[in-house]
């Protein structure tokens, strides 16, 4: 979902994977995994056709790789899925032309995925309540900062079907004085309807280019591991589904303000030794957090998922939370100037989560117990030196 990172990295990783078998020797419990391959029968559908029906509201580099996964998915089990998925995108006028008609003319959205083909089925369409029409499974992957807006208006009578189910694939938390929530769970909470969470170690752009990875899927139930599933898992995008869906949605969040912590290492010219003990402290900080603040959250979805550990390491070497963090320590420019200047339009993740679990570890008077999570807040608002990053951790 960012660019690459400019850490130092091995020569010989970067080769054609093509020819070689990618292939998993680990079992895991079949209670928290659809067996392999996805069973050929799904929950049934409650339109009339029988068949469900994907939205997807969020059109960014992200929100495309997604889109473009479940159009090609939708293609395949055409008869469990209807063929044509809708995408939402906010309209705007590009070259003189509506950016929905560009996109569904040249099945390119060149802004975020430059030169990756769409799927003909994926319908770019500039109004929420036709993306939503009659739709039964409907991913979330907008920048949380328009989450409100968008729940208003799905919120309405009769804009969602009353049997629809939904997924969130959105970073980050919100916070009300003591009070934290996932997004999937103020999805939920707002429009009623069951909500997953997807997360795991995705680069948007690598993602859509179909180089081999794997994500997490926590599901509320089994017939939601069942339907996402059949949605997402691809043979370039191995699907695990979990039920677990707080664990899979903080470790989405919280990687990020360790990924801040990561930059700020990267800034400093500090070398791979105390990058590592950032990310050993960070997961530790990450699992405590959701552990003590998220009942039922398991502990394995953090050490054994690509939504945890995978994630975390992916983001802190190659995200635009890390990338951005090292321009800060390098130019001394705030981050709202390095945001315009390096993500053509999109939005840092981490330094928000940072601030809202800074508010809400105060209001809990836990501040001392995550001293990373307050060392990243501390730079990143307060004028900390980054070099006081390690001191005290």
């Amino acid at each position: 979902m960012s660019a690459q990172s400019t850490a130092p990295s091995t020569p010989d990783v970067a080769r054609d994977f093509s020819d070689l078998e990618i292939s998993s020797t680990v079992t895991s419990p079949a209670a928290t995994r659809p067996s392999s391959p996805i069973p050929a029968s799904l929950p049934p559908s409650p339109l009339p056709s029988g068949k469900h029906k994907i939205a997807v509201i969020g059109s960014g580099s992200w929100g495309s790789a997604l889109a473009k996964i479940a159009a090609e998915n939708a293609v395949k089990r055409n008869d469990e899925f209807h063929s044509e998925v809708r995408m939402w995108v906010r309209e705007k006028i590009v070259n003189g032309k509506p950016l929905t008609h560009v996109i569904n003319r040249t099945h390119l959205n060149s802004r975020y995925l430059p030169d990756i083909k769409l799927p003909r089925n994926l319908v770019a369409t500039p109004h929420l309540k036709d993306v939503v029409k009659d739709a039964t499974l409907i991913v979330f992957v907008v920048p949380h900062q328009f989450l409100h807006t968008v729940l208003g208006e799905l919120s309405r009578p009769g804009v969602l079907h009353p049997g629809a189910r939904a997924i969130s694939a959105i970073k980050g938390v919100e916070v009300n004085g003591t009070d934290i929530e996932t997004f999937a769970s103020l999805i939920e909470g707002r429009v009623g309807t069951p909500c997953s969470a997807l997360s795991g170690a995705n680069i948007a752009l690598e993602v859509a280019l179909g180089q081999f990875c794997e994500t997490t899927i926590g599901c509320p139930t089994h017939e939601d591991s069942l339907l996402w599933s059949a949605v997402f898992n691809a043979p370039t995008f191995r699907v695990s589904a979990v039920e677990d869906v707080n664990g899979v949605s903080l470790g989405g969040a919280l990687k990020n303000i360790v990924a801040l912590a990561a930059g700020f290492v990267d800034g400093l010219g500090l070398g791979g030794n105390t990058k590592a003990a950032i990310l050993r402290i960070g997961l530790g900080e990450m699992t405590e957090f959701c552990l003590e603040f998220f009942e039922g959250s398991q502990r394995e979805t953090f050490s054994n998922e690509s939504a945890g550990i995978a994630d975390l390491i992916t983001t802190c070497y190659g995200g635009r939370n890390r990338k951005c963090a090292e321009e800060f320590v390098k130019s001394g420019s705030t981050f709202d100037v390095i945001e315009k200047k390096l993500l053509n339009g999109q939005k840092l993740q981490g330094t928000a989560t940072a601030e809202e679990v800074h508010n809400f570890l105060r209001a809990r008077k836990r501040v001392h117990a995550y001293p990373l999570f307050e060392k990243v807040y501390q730079i990143a608002f307060e004028g900390l030196p980054p070099k006081s990053l390690v001191r005290g951790l």
